[in-house]
């Protein structure tokens, strides 16, 4: 028993040393575009998942996710506010994508499965993600039609996504610039 004790010990030790060396070296890369080393990435992850579903296990889920006009209102402000991040219907990366370590879910094709984690995301955002807390400028009703149409986007083809946004064609395009050749 004490073997494995202080086995135990130099372990915590030896991990404790390590993970000093790492940070008070500066051995650790942070650039973004450097992704994290593969341990590092898993336990980021693993972390963050069990954060928000730790976090969104409480939250109710309002019965009208599917209802057009909120998937309409949720279209208003994703197209501003989302939709150069995480792309919409038709849309190609853009620049600011691009740049963006860890990558931004392409929600246009992926959506969410979890609509109580979505709301809980968008609401308190996710520190250095570049993913931010948009709770503290808008209500959880917005925030609610937000999660509706994410729900309904990988269903929209490119047309549908033009009609509900009034969009008139103009969308990124690799290297972020326009139709016109403006950049955004």
């Amino acid at each position: 028993m004490k073997t494995v004790l202080a086995t135990l010990i130099a372990m915590a030790i030896l991990a404790t040393a390590t993970a000093a060396i790492v940070i008070f070296s500066g051995s650790y890369n942070f650039a973004a575009d450097d992704p994290h080393w593969t341990l590092t990435e898993q336990v980021i992850t693993t972390a963050r998942h069990r954060s928000i579903d730790r976090r969104a296990n409480e939250i109710t889920i309002p019965d009208d996710l599917d209802d057009p006009q909120r998937i309409q209102r949720g279209a208003e402000h994703y197209q501003p506010m989302c939709a150069g991040c995480h792309l919409a219907p038709g849309m190609k990366n853009t620049e600011l994508r691009a740049g963006l370590y860890p990558q931004p879910p392409a929600l246009a094709e992926h959506g969410i499965h979890d609509p109580a984690g979505a709301f809980w995301t968008i609401k308190h955002g996710i520190k250095m993600s570049a993913m931010p807390a948009w709770g503290g400028s808008h209500d959880d009703e917005s925030l609610w039609d937000m999660v509706a149409l994410l729900k309904a986007m990988p269903k929209m083809t490119e047309e549908e996504w033009k009609t509900l946004t009034g969009s008139k064609g103009e969308k990124a395009e690799p290297g972020g610039h326009d139709h016109h050749g403006h950049s955004h």
